[in-house]
């Protein structure tokens, strides 16, 4: 498979990792969109939110709670962050790989 956020997650790939368990990789997106941006990403290839079926629900709950984590963990969970999924190209999703963005430390604008 060319999937760059598998050989991320399979090191194969660098990437400024900031946290990883079994489950999923963090990291900082390389082209940050605010002073904090974080790319949450399972381990496990899963294609966008529009694919998804009943066998990912694990999955997307604990992206989530990953997400609450890391917000905790870089200092924003207090001050605010935006948590965004991008389903398809015209949403600008360039990766067709499940990953949910973390954006935080600036007043971030709609």
């Amino acid at each position: 498979m060319d999937c760059i956020f598998c050989k991320i997650a399979n090191k194969e790939i660098n990437a400024e990792i900031i946290s990883e368990d079994d489950k999923f990789v963090v990291f900082k997106d390389i082209n940050p969109k605010a002073p904090v941006h974080l790319l949450i990403i399972p381990k496990a290839h899963i294609g966008p939110i529009n694919t998804l079926d009943d066998k990912d629900r694990e999955t997307i709950t604990g992206i989530i709670f990953k997400a609450k984590e890391m917000a905790e963990k870089v200092g924003v969970s207090e001050s605010g962050y935006r948590l965004i999924f991008n389903i398809g190209k015209d949403a600008g999703m360039e990766v067709n790989h499940l990953h949910l963005h973390l954006l935080a430390s600036k007043q971030l604008e709609f």
